[in-house]
């Protein structure tokens, strides 16, 4: 015999029934009616390029399709001439047109609400990240910045990713040191030099870091700046490996 659900079960169930009849789920993207929160229309997931096999074994750079490249390591030509402080790196997304505005939305206009399906497709592509890792841990923001933005993207992409993958989460790993420009207009030798030495492992979690294998997480992979600064950081402080998981990179020739 099927037991009935708990009343307080049925209850919240009642209550997101409600809900989405006064206020249905909308497309994280254009506001469109959409089945289940979090989710995005048909017609704009059709434009999102999601990331997966086959791609380069470090940086994760997306191969042709047909490239049979599963565990052998293969390596782009960028990776080849100079791998990259991390291990590995995989992200959902590949940042384009179509999935700029989403991530610009949550970054910067306070569309927080998308953060637990991003977290979820972020635990997904990383799926073999996730599983390797000892603790997840997001790019911090210098306190400065955090304060007029006043939440971390990345940090709230950590958190749903590591909730997902049921892995340790330390919000608070790294500290940013000082305040740096925005890397948004700065060329790839400039984007190293402006947060080279700006990371550190906080001094209340060395003993956490000695030994493991760290999951980096933020946003967007675009030079691998940041998250090769962070990278060094981490492995300064002790740890064994670090692998990057990132919502979205830039995929340019290599």
């Amino acid at each position: 015999m099927v037991e009935a659900a708990p009343w307080t079960t049925r209850a919240a169930a009642l209550g997101r029934f409600a809900l989405d009849a006064l206020l249905p789920p909308r497309c994280l993207v254009c506001g469109a009616t959409v089945g289940t929160a979090g989710a995005l229309c048909a017609d704009c997931w059709s434009r999102m390029t999601v990331l997966g096999p086959p791609c380069c074994a470090a940086c994760g750079f997306p191969f042709e399709y047909g490239q049979d490249t599963e565990g052998d390591g293969t390596l782009c030509g960028a990776c080849l001439r100079e791998r990259p402080v991390y291990d590995r790196a995989r992200a959902a997304l590949r940042y384009d047109d179509a999935s700029r505005g989403l991530i610009i939305a949550f970054k910067h206009a306070d569309r927080t609400d998308a953060a637990p399906a991003l977290g979820r497709w972020l635990a997904q592509a990383g799926a073999e990240l996730l599983r390797d890792a000892d603790l997840v841990a997001p790019v911090p923001l210098h306190r400065w910045r955090l304060f007029r933005r006043r939440y971390n993207q990345a940090a709230l992409l950590a958190t749903h990713a590591a909730r997902a993958g049921g892995k340790r989460l330390c919000v608070d790993l790294l500290i940013r040191k000082r305040a740096t420009p925005s890397q948004g207009r700065l060329g790839a030798t400039q984007r190293r030099e402006n947060v080279a030495g700006a990371f550190a492992v906080a001094a209340r979690h060395r003993d956490a870091v000695r030994g493991r294998r760290v999951l980096l997480v933020d946003d967007v992979l675009t030079t691998g700046a940041t998250a090769g600064a962070c990278a060094r950081a981490l492995l300064a402080g002790g740890a064994q490996a670090v692998d990057l998981l990132t919502l979205a990179r830039v995929v340019r020739p290599v």
